[in-house]
C-alpha cells in the first residue's frame, strides 16, 4: 500500500452544513514545498440505483440540480448517512423516488466523485424483481419519472444526454453485467 506523501501541518474549518463540511488544510507537498489544500467532506455516501424489470426497463429521474444549474435525467439516487447500512439507504431511496421495492439487489460498483477535492464515496445497486408502490418524495424534491428500456438509457449516456458521473458509471457496468 501507497503512503501519502503530503504532510498535514493545520486544517481549518471554513463552513458546515447538513450534508457537508468544508475545511482549508495547510500541507507540505510531496516535494516538502508549503501548499494548501481545500477538502469537502460529505456527510451522507451517494447511492445509486439501477432497477431493472423482467422485461429489460429501467427507471430515471428527473430534476433540476441547483448547483449545475441545469434539469438533469439521472438514475434513483439519494445520500444514504454514514452510520446507515448500505443497502437500507439503497431499498429507501429506490422506494422515495420511484416506489419500487426490489427482492433482488446486487451491488455492483463503489466510485469516488471527485477525489481531487472531496471525500465523497458513491454505490451503485442494481435491483431486480420489482414491486411498484407509492413514491414518498421529500420536500425538497420535484422529480419526473421515466421508464423506459434499458438499452435506451445506455443511448442516452453515450449521446450526452445523462451527464451526471454516477449514473453514467453505474449505467455502463449494468450494461457489461446484463451484456446489454
Amino acid at each position: 500500500m501507497e503512503q501519502n506523501p503530503w504532510t498535514t501541518k493545520r486544517i481549518n474549518p471554513i463552513y458546515e452544513n447538513p450534508w457537508i463540511k468544508v475545511e482549508h488544510h495547510d500541507v507540505l507537498n510531496p516535494a516538502g514545498k508549503e501548499g494548501v489544500y481545500g477538502k469537502v467532506l460529505f456527510k451522507n455516501r451517494a447511492m445509486g440505483i439501477i432497477p431493472i424489470d423482467q422485461d429489460g426497463n429501467t427507471w430515471l429521474i428527473g430534476q433540476f440540480r441547483y448547483t449545475v444549474d441545469e434539469y438533469a435525467w439521472e438514475i434513483p439516487m439519494g445520500g444514504g448517512p454514514l452510520d446507515e447500512d448500505k443497502l437500507a439507504s439503497a431499498k429507501r431511496e429506490l422506494k422515495e423516488e420511484t416506489g419500487l421495492t426490489a427482492e433482488k439487489w446486487t451491488e455492483i460498483m463503489k466510485i469516488h466523485t471527485s477525489n481531487s477535492v472531496t471525500d465523497e464515496v458513491g454505490y451503485v445497486y442494481l435491483a431486480e424483481e420489482l414491486t411498484q408502490g407509492e413514491t414518498e418524495f421529500e420536500e425538497t424534491e420535484v422529480l419526473k419519472i421515466k421508464k423506459l428500456p434499458f438499452t435506451k438509457v445506455v443511448e442516452m449516456v453515450m449521446n450526452g444526454e445523462i451527464t451526471d458521473g454516477i449514473s453514467i458509471a453505474g449505467i455502463l457496468k449494468a450494461a457489461r453485467i446484463l451484456n446489454l
